[in-house]
């Protein structure tokens, strides 16, 4: 150890040799370039997680998308548990909606909202208020406003299937009237893209499903296992009711973005790579500089196992310490990253099309120490195992031949 720290740093030279710092910056930028990316890539997909628990629930209760009755009083039951926090019964469907000659088919949500909600849309209102929702007002997506044409305060018609149903029975059908209570903005999530959202009970009249539901959304405490909480209710309610956590609803979507995730850190590590095959190159012209002083350690009673371990063991610790430099770049420039995006932005003039297509105006960030960790330990790994090709060529030099070389 004492020669491998001696080589990168020779006697006379306080600051090191330039082949140690050129190293140790290399693997240091790409460990930095992992870090942030997968912190970044971590940061949306908390956020996206969040959002859905916000917009659905922890867990889904149902009977196969069929409507059942009682929904209440089993929500009474179920909101008795201590690991629930809200229960919220809800009914969902397609309708045709129009305002003027413009028709539209969303997805429409009938909520049983109370003073704590499940679906927290009121958190995504864009105009309007929460306190305006009656069973002769809904809540529009912004991106469904924009294609009829309406605002608050402005009317729509809407059909539903049992309305239309009724035509092959000869029977004259009006259209419902609403009137527009407020704009919310969830175009992230495809279900409510366009959507409309009411009370319980406006769906349920316009479906005919009197007082039945199509399934209860509960909201857990934090901290609470849903998987462990989702088999517990399904034991309790019996098998015609279907418990499903938000993670099962949203497996696939869910899949992507770790996917996503996954595939950055691939396509990253071959920067780490470079920086690696510029440690393997370097240390092998090192070898072909020493060929002499090699020899002088074999003559003098050196192993070939000690020389392998000199250089493997400069390999290691350049990764050692270029991976605490890189980690240490990268928490330094996430700090300040929205003004840098926020810079960045404004000079490209590309701001309102972060926001319009992926829905922030700042970088989220999530650290995972574990990851961090595992991105440290490879970074070592592979400057480790780059150096023994350069330490094989070393071992295997013979120490008359070196001398003789060299003289």
């Amino acid at each position: 150890m004492y020669i491998a720290l001696r080589q990168l740093v020779p006697s006379g030279r306080k600051l090191g040799s330039v082949f140690f710092y050129l190293a140790v910056l290399g693997v240091g930028l790409g460990v930095a370039v992992l870090v942030i990316v997968q912190s970044v890539m971590g940061g949306f997909g908390e956020v996206h997680r969040e959002r859905i628990v916000d917009t659905s629930g922890h867990l889904d209760i149902t009977e196969g998308g069929y409507p059942f009755n009682g929904a209440f009083e089993m929500a009474a039951k179920v909101a008795a548990w201590p690991e629930v926090k809200h229960v919220t019964p809800y009914a969902k469907g397609f309708v045709m909606a129009r305002s003027g000659n413009v028709p539209v088919f969303p997805a429409i949500y009938g909520l049983a909202y109370d003073e704590n909600p499940v679906f927290a849309v009121d958190s995504y209102l864009i105009d309007g208020t929460l306190d305006d929702l009656y069973d002769d007002t809904v809540l529009l997506s912004q991106s469904m406003a924009r294609s009829m044409g309406v605002w608050v305060g402005s009317e729509i018609e809407v059909f539903s299937p049992v309305m239309i149903d009724r035509l092959s029975d000869n029977e004259m059908i009006l259209p419902r009237q609403f009137q527009v209570a407020g704009i919310y903005n969830i175009d992230w999530n495809q279900e409510y893209l366009p959507g409309i959202i009411c009370t319980l009970r406006s769906m349920q009249d316009l479906y005919g499903l009197n007082d039945g539901v199509h399934g209860v959304a509960v909201r857990l405490n934090d901290d609470v296992d849903e998987f462990e909480t989702a088999i517990a209710l399904q034991e309790a309610l019996g098998d015609r009711k279907q418990v499903q956590t938000w993670k099962e609803r949203w497996a696939d979507f869910l899949w992507v973005l770790d996917l996503e995730k996954t595939m950055m850190l691939f396509l990253n590590l071959f920067i780490v790579a470079v920086a690696v095959f510029a440690i393997a190159i370097a240390q092998l012209l090192t070898v072909v500089r020493k060929t002499r002083e090699i020899g002088l350690l074999a003559v003098i009673g050196g192993s070939r196992g000690g020389v392998l371990g000199i250089y493997c063991f400069q390999g290691f610790f350049i990764g050692l310490l270029g991976a605490l430099i890189g980690i240490g770049l990268a928490v330094f420039f996430l700090s300040f990253r929205d003004p840098i995006i926020q810079g960045l932005a404004t000079l490209s003039g590309t701001r309102d099309t972060l926001i319009r297509y992926y829905y922030f105006a700042f970088l989220p960030v999530k650290y995972e120490i574990g990851e961090i960790v595992r991105i440290w330990i490879l970074a070592v790994m592979l400057s480790t195992l780059a150096s023994l090709l350069p330490a094989w060529r070393a071992a295997r030099l013979k120490p008359v031949e070196t001398l003789r070389v060299e003289q």
